[in-house]
């Protein structure tokens, strides 16, 4: 399995309430924190072969305590930034920068943070920048757990972000309810947009989703976990209990997409990266 988005070492002071009621027990992992050795054994126990970790959210400051985690076990992670693009070419230098500098795969940016659609000029820089860099985008959509408005993470702003970004590799996180349909839509129409299901355990994943995972859009949906919201071992067993027409798919979902769409071809940070 190769695990699109773990949390290391997140703070517990910006974790929602309400999140943390819909998870019992992740105040107290969050607490625990994250070292590297645990976080290893634990993806050997599940058979995560790797995985890619996600600095900088909300200000996080475990940015170096990602960047140390690819440095030391280069076959095990990726990193991914969260940017704000209302930082304008701040912004932009910053996620050049330690792209040029460190493996990572993925810029991150969250409509429930910016409280503006994806289809705002403010976005655009980023995207124009990852395309440059050769990395994908990960956008969140639907209805956030947080308290904050959620309008904005509405996807159907990425139609525009697929037309006029063609070379962009799109990744939408954390389900798209409820609009989950828009998202079928979506990527059925644009090559360059994808979803992965950080946060959903697997087998409760939208109906309409695994519908077109488990048809025609078995080259379109990986497999994240949000860990510590979702333990490893549990996505594990989630996986292996879903219904999948032929274990060629499965293997698309938990392993072949995300090792195609996130990794790659080219294994050298900082060189421009051809999307699938």
């Amino acid at each position: 399995m190769i695990d699109g988005w773990i949390n290391p070492n997140f703070p517990t002071s910006v974790v929602d309430p309400v999140v943390a009621a819909l998870f019992p027990g992740l105040e107290d992992l969050r607490r625990r924190g994250t070292s590297l050795p645990q976080l290893i054994e634990e993806m050997d126990s599940a058979g995560v072969e790797r995985a890619v970790l996600c600095a900088g959210y909300r200000g996080n400051d475990n940015v170096a305590w990602v960047l140390d985690a690819l440095d030391s076990f280069p076959d095990r992670f990726a990193g991914s930034l969260v940017v704000d693009p209302r930082q304008g070419m701040t912004a932009v230098r910053a996620l050049e920068s330690i792209v040029r500098d460190h493996n990572i795969r993925l810029a991150r940016v969250m409509a429930l943070e910016t409280q503006l659609p994806y289809d705002h000029a403010v976005y655009y820089p980023v995207y124009a920048k990852c395309v440059e860099l050769g990395i994908s985008i990960t956008v969140n959509v639907g209805i956030p757990g947080p308290r904050v408005p959620g309008r904005h993470q509405h996807p159907l702003a990425l139609d525009d972000v697929c037309c006029y970004f063609p070379e962009l590799t799109v990744i939408m996180s954390h389900g798209g309810v409820p609009w989950e349909e828009t998202c079928v839509r979506l990527m059925a129409k644009w090559d360059n947009l994808y979803y992965m299901t950080a946060a959903y355990a697997p087998s409760r994943l939208p109906a309409s989703i695994t519908a077109y995972m488990y048809g025609a859009g078995s080259h379109k949906i990986m497999w994240a976990s949000d860990y510590p919201i979702l333990a490893l071992q549990r996505c594990r067993k989630s996986v292996l209990s879903m219904d999948f027409p032929d274990e060629a798919r499965r293997r698309q979902f938990a392993y072949d997409n995300s090792r195609r769409v996130i990794f790659g071809d080219l294994a050298d940070p900082g060189q421009p990266r051809v999307s699938s």
